[in-house]
């Protein structure tokens, strides 16, 4: 494995990234001292470099997977750079020592900011500020899929990967799935399905609705801004999908019916942003990946008036299909970890 790694990093003539020694990474973290987190890939410390910046360090595991996710993760962002997605600093490979090096993300994960049920933890963030942060997600995304030289598709798209500067400022990150691909290929070809439960696209489960391609990201972008404006997980790991089935056909009934959805304390302005957030997350989640819109459609949209915004037909109701029955491949991550709630939604306040 770690000769494949070697291989492939002396292929590379556009990485940005600065290659660093083990011990200089040993030296910046002070020893590993200051664990930020954990996952199924390794562990994360937080490190300083001689300008004075902070850094997140991410240590991979000795696995098989871990080495693919090394490449894939230097092969996407180490070539580029943009606002709105995560900025690899640097890596260090030296046999098993495989580690990335991120530029440092003080507010941390999104996640916990519209999931956390504990006051004490939450920290409160106007609706204006969601949809910033929503609008910035999809810039990144368009970025990916539009604008760099090669066409990068993430797979994984959800609250976790999302991570936020001082400033709230979004950041696209975790490309341990990442594929890239030709700007003019439409379809993409997949050995195994590729994501989390809860944002995996219809089609990598139903091939007779469509082939995979950019528009799997453009799914699980829709699931994530569901998430967002309702400040609800879409998906109870533990349980059947009653609850969201209920959440998105009583929304799509609502705003099909011409009403608007009871937020407390919202201002009128506020519910036309929650309102804009939903339909474009409607067009998103489509089942038929023809029927959704590009992620620069999905950009025009949030930056549009909702006024100008029509209904889509109503959804496949489900963020996936029936629990699968047979390994979908060894890319297929569970949500059990990071789902705890799953409560059922019998109100029509958001």
């Amino acid at each position: 494995m770690y000769d494949v790694i070697e291989e492939f990093l002396r292929s590379q003539i556009n990485l940005m990234p600065i290659r660093y020694t083990y011990s200089k990474i040993k030296k910046m973290s002070k020893g590993f001292k200051d664990k930020l987190g954990e996952g199924g890939y390794g562990f994360v410390y937080k490190g300083k470099l001689e300008s004075g910046s902070f850094v997140a360090i991410k240590m991979l595991g000795n696995s098989k997977a871990n080495g693919q996710e090394f490449i894939s993760e230097v092969a996407t962002i180490g070539r580029i750079h943009h606002v709105n997605v995560v900025q690899l600093i640097g890596f260090c490979a030296e046999g098993p020592k495989c580690t990335l090096i991120y530029e440092f993300m003080p507010s941390g994960f999104l996640e916990k900011y519209i999931f956390s049920q504990e006051e004490s933890i939450r920290i409160p963030l106007s609706i204006e500020k969601i949809f910033e942060i929503s609008l910035g997600v999809a810039r990144g995304i368009e970025y990916l899929h539009r604008e760099c030289d090669i066409q990068i598709l993430h797979f994984d798209i959800k609250p976790r990967n999302i991570l936020l500067d001082k400033n709230f400022i979004p950041k696209v990150s975790d490309f341990g799935l990442a594929k890239l691909y030709p700007a003019n290929d439409s379809i993409v070809s997949l050995t195994a399905a590729k994501g989390t439960l809860g944002y995996i696209t219809p089609e990598l489960f139903y091939k007779n609705i469509g082939g995979v391609s950019y528009k799997a990201d453009v799914y699980s972008f829709g699931m994530l801004l569901l998430e967002m404006a309702s400040r609800r997980k879409n998906v109870n790991a533990f349980a059947d999908h009653s609850s969201q089935i209920y959440f998105l056909t009583w929304v799509y009934g609502q705003f099909s019916e011409g009403n608007d959805i009871e937020i407390e304390d919202a201002t009128e302005e506020e519910k036309k942003i929650v309102k804009k957030m939903i339909i474009v997350a409607l067009w998103c989640i489509q089942m038929k990946p023809s029927d959704r819109p590009s992620m620069n459609k999905v950009v025009e949209m949030l930056e549009g008036e909702v006024e100008f915004l029509q209904m889509p037909s109503k959804p496949f109701l489900s963020s996936s299909p029936a629990r699968p029955t047979e390994d979908v491949g060894d890319n297929l991550n569970s949500t059990s970890s990071s789902f705890q709630s799953g409560e059922s939604s019998q109100s029509t306040k958001l």
